[in-house]
């Protein structure tokens, strides 16, 4: 069968791409080896927030004093709220289906290999197999949308870990049958954040480990700061400027990267190996029940078959210009696979200008106004330069920074908060473009700086903007009027 399109990968990128495709009148075939919704919904994005949502919930309740709330007896049953994630999922993915069969797509289960140009002429042979069985689809076009899969270094312990159950990725993290009595997380990332976040609440031991000084990857280093702060206040360890050299039964082994044990609270060396099994080794070892691996994911290209019809692929993503075209006529790549932005609304962007194109519709991708966030309590969300990626790039730049208590709403439901909101306006033209925060509501509020920096939207025009009061959002006003 020919088909005007064949979508390889059925995540956010891939179900969204052949949803738009279809429903535009392409004959459309969706391959996906697990289940439709990829890993953004059923292992990533949709769970992780389920699951952060019922420790929200309950840390809600155990400090409600502050709010004149007394709380009487109070549990945290971790088998309901995976039950409830599981639900959710299954209701999303059916959802997804829905969309998929309303807009006439066809949906193979399976793994997708090209395998090569049709032999008919124009378009490219895909076989799907599963089971032992496989079948050969004609797409005059194909769009590579396979996503990403978690990073495994090569440290000692860890595929032996993993066989055992000890290590895990952000998959099996999210199905634990009961939560750990200590929970050792390498990467200080949004995954090992977030994951961070709920099993604290749900009463483990967390400690991290991250390499670099700071956590929260590119975050601006002042907002990562004080969420580092709040972390510790509620019983969770760092060791930053760390590198982890081993994982062994029931312990993780690391070592300090400048020669000093780097951690939230400033710990030298000594304290380090006091705390761990190797004094005077200049290793130490920390505790674990369970074991995250979470130091970031690679774009899947493994065994697609790209190079039989002369996909370049670049330092391990799938390359692309702006339009989401490969340097094969009639391929295009979108979401995680193409390396640029490993986000979920990225890649329903980068799937809607691929289509676009392909209907003939001009549209590029821009990544200057793409937010980002990072659903901890409390959340954290930013769009835009960052003061420390604008003295990168010599740019000149007036910043204001605004306590999030000068937002009455945020009084009002955050008893002794320390959130920010930083703005950055370029001198020379006037206009936004970057805002970050931390505090919460954050991730409902921060679409709407995106639109300002996108729109090339200048202070004094947004000075203009009415904002409803009284809402946090109006802490975007406040600095506004600071710049």
């Amino acid at each position: 069968m020919v088909y005007d399109l064949i979508v390889i990968g059925g995540g956010p990128a891939g179900y969204l791409g052949a949803e738009r495709a279809g429903h535009a009148g392409l004959k459309t075939l969706l391959i996906e080896k697990r289940e439709v919704g990829g890993v953004c919904l059923n292992e990533g994005c949709i769970p992780s927030k389920t699951l952060l949502y019922s420790a929200k919930i309950y840390d809600s309740a155990r400090y409600g004093e502050k709010y004149g709330i007394i709380p009487g007896k109070i549990s945290f049953d971790h088998a309901r709220v995976i039950n409830r994630k599981n639900k959710t999922v299954k209701t999303l993915v059916a959802g997804v289906r829905a969309q998929l069969k309303k807009s006439n797509v066809d949906i193979m289960e399976g793994v997708g290999e090209i395998i090569g140009r049709s032999s008919e002429g124009e378009g490219y042979e895909v076989k799907v197999s599963k089971d032992g069985s496989s079948q050969v689809f004609t797409g005059k076009r194909l769009l590579v949308a396979t996503g990403s899969v978690p990073v495994l270094p090569p440290i000692p312990g860890v595929k032996e870990g993993i066989n055992k159950g000890f290590v895990l990725t952000n998959r099996e993290i999210l199905d634990l049958p009961e939560v750990p009595g200590s929970l050792v997380i390498v990467g200080g990332g949004v995954i090992g954040l977030e994951m961070a976040s709920y099993f604290n609440s749900a009463g483990s031991k967390v400690t991290i480990i991250e390499m670099l000084d700071h956590i929260a990857g590119n975050t601006d280093r002042e907002i990562s700061g004080i969420l580092l702060k709040n972390y510790e206040k509620r019983g969770i360890e760092f060791k930053l400027g760390a590198k982890v050299v081993g994982i062994e039964e029931g312990a993780v082994i690391y070592e300090s990267v400048k020669g000093d044990e780097g951690s939230g609270a400033g710990a030298g060396a000594g304290a380090g190996a006091r705390a761990g099994d190797n004094t005077g080794t200049g290793k130490v070892s920390v505790k674990a029940d369970k074991v995250l691996m979470s130091i970031g994911r690679k774009p899947f290209v493994d065994g697609l078959g790209l190079d039989r019809i002369g996909v370049e692929v670049e330092r391990g993503r799938v390359k692309v210009d702006e339009k989401g075209r490969t340097n094969v006529p009639g391929v295009y790549a979108a979401g995680d696979v193409n390396g640029y932005s490993m986000l979920a609304h990225t890649a329903y962007r980068e799937a809607e200008v691929c289509i676009n194109n392909i209907l003939g519709k001009k549209d590029t991708m821009r990544y200057n106004a793409v937010p980002y966030v990072i659903y901890t309590n409390p959340e954290v969300a930013g769009v835009g330069e960052t003061e420390e990626t604008a003295r990168q790039k010599g740019m000149e730049v007036d910043v204001a920074k605004v306590s999030m208590r000068y937002s009455g709403r945020y009084l009002a439901e955050n008893e002794g908060g320390d959130g920010i909101c930083k703005l950055l306006a370029e001198k020379k033209s006037g206009r936004l473009i970057g805002l970050h925060m931390i505090g919460n509501y954050s991730s409902e509020i921060i679409y709407g700086a995106a639109a300002m920096i996108e729109m090339e939207m200048k202070v004094r025009d947004i000075k203009e903007i009415v904002f409803p009061h009284p809402t946090v959002s109006e802490i975007i006003k406040e600095g506004i009027f600071q710049l």
